[in-house]
């Protein structure tokens, strides 16, 4: 899982599908098992790493029809770049999820589980798990920056 990934939300009609690709989201940097950045926004060679703690991420599934249009997505990029953070806000663990030992991604500031199963050598099956919510299933592209 080291490196960076490119994320990119698995249609599945879920309420956020889109959000995050339309607020500028890149994917996700995994430096080692804990110093994981869960949010990279931006273009390759301009990322930045977002604190989700600073997030309305309890929000996400109500704000999302706001978020996807274009001015509101706009606004969201340029506020982003208030809410960086040069340290990790995750860790990796391997944690038992739907009887199989998985890659799992443990938020530090909230209550989100990211679990990961492998498709390829260089592609991943994420699904966020965040309380409340119906599971949220993207995808992570290993990227060579």
């Amino acid at each position: 899982m080291f490196g960076t990934w490119r994320g990119r939300s698995f249609p599945t009609g879920h309420i956020i599908d889109g959000v995050l690709e339309a607020t500028g989201w890149y994917g996700k940097r995994f430096e080692g098992i804990n110093d994981v950045h869960p949010l990279v926004f931006g273009s390759a060679g301009q990322l930045y790493n977002v604190n989700p703690r600073l997030l309305p991420m309890n929000q996400a599934e109500r704000l999302s029809t706001v978020i996807k249009k274009p001015m509101v997505a706009t606004i969201s990029k340029l506020l982003l770049h208030c809410v960086t953070t040069s340290k990790p806000k995750a860790r990796l663990r391997m944690v038992d999820y739907r009887g199989k030992c998985t890659a799992t991604m443990l938020y530090d500031d909230l209550p989100i589980v990211d679990h990961f199963r492998q498709l390829d050598e260089n592609t991943v099956l994420g699904v966020m798990d965040l309380r409340g919510s119906a599971p949220f299933f993207f995808t992570l592209e290993r990227t060579v920056l």
